[in-house]
């Protein structure tokens, strides 16, 4: 049984028979099983999506599941040029754009805890409360007037008008993008920000993880934004959403702010 990879929630390892083993980190079986739930009403893709196929007990009652394995590349390790891998990038985000979610979308957690309440932007704007009160200590040292900036990412979420729901994956970066050559092959690592919800969430917060921390960040940022306006998606709708999500992930990662990703939330709260 090889290791062949290691996220937050859990290590993996190759069975050898088209299948994985995944050791999770700080989940029981119970809490897997939404999870399961959610990835099997997925509906067809273009792309491959994971499957659990079983959901066992490990090490101190913490769950061990297994998963097909999905095959490929990541995307930034593919050798493609730029604008094959932008398309490529675009193609996943709009292809879960016409994706209808099932039930078990709105019974999947959102960062372990319970997300849809009355309407996407109300259940949007309470995780952003919860969350801005997780790292206000930080945020209010570092962010010019964020009381007032919260109080208005807050008030535009809720007056967000209902929208056709999409499923969102809500971490689409190139890691997470499995390639054969110039084709997408599969997705991963679903279940961070995984929900039934507003697409144009999507297509922002991808815009911005296509390259977050390189030297091309802005410039590819504001292509893929562009993009992604050219296709409907609304400016100012991806602007409110990435506000959302520099709050809520500000320090979800590092509780101390002291990490890449609390600078690249509060570059998006202040540019």
């Amino acid at each position: 049984m090889e290791l062949i990879g290691q996220g937050m929630e859990g290590a993996v390892y190759d069975l050898g028979d088209g299948t994985v083993r995944k050791v999770w980190f700080d989940r029981r079986p119970e809490d897997v099983l939404p999870l399961k739930a959610f990835l099997d009403e997925l509906p067809e893709l273009p792309f491959r999506t994971p499957r659990i196929r079983e959901i066992g007990v490990g090490e101190n009652g913490l769950a061990v599941s297994v998963e097909d394995k999905l095959t490929g590349v990541p995307l930034h390790q593919a050798g493609l040029d730029e604008a094959r891998a932008l398309d490529a990038f675009v193609l996943v985000v709009e292809s879960l754009r016409n994706a209808r979610p099932g039930p078990a979308s709105k019974a999947l957690p959102v960062i372990g805890e319970p997300f849809w309440g009355r309407s996407w932007g109300e259940s949007l704007a309470a995780v952003v409360r919860r969350r801005a009160a997780a790292s206000k200590v930080h945020l209010e040292r570092d962010v010019p007037d964020f009381p007032r900036l919260l109080a208005t990412v807050l008030e535009a979420l809720c007056d967000l008008p209902d929208v056709e729901l999409s499923v969102v994956h809500g971490d689409v970066c190139p890691p997470n993008v499995l390639m054969h050559g110039s084709e997408v092959a599969a997705v991963l690592d679903w279940g961070f920000l995984s929900t039934a919800g507003d697409t144009t969430f999507e297509a922002s917060l991808a815009a911005g993880f296509f390259d977050m921390y390189g030297p091309e960040a802005r410039r590819l940022d504001n292509l893929l934004l562009d993009r992604f306006a050219g296709l409907g998606h609304d400016r100012e709708r991806m602007r409110l959403y990435r506000q959302a999500y520099g709050i809520i992930t500000a320090t979800i990662y590092d509780e101390n702010a002291g990490d890449g990703h609390y600078i690249w939330c509060v570059n998006q709260l202040t540019k």
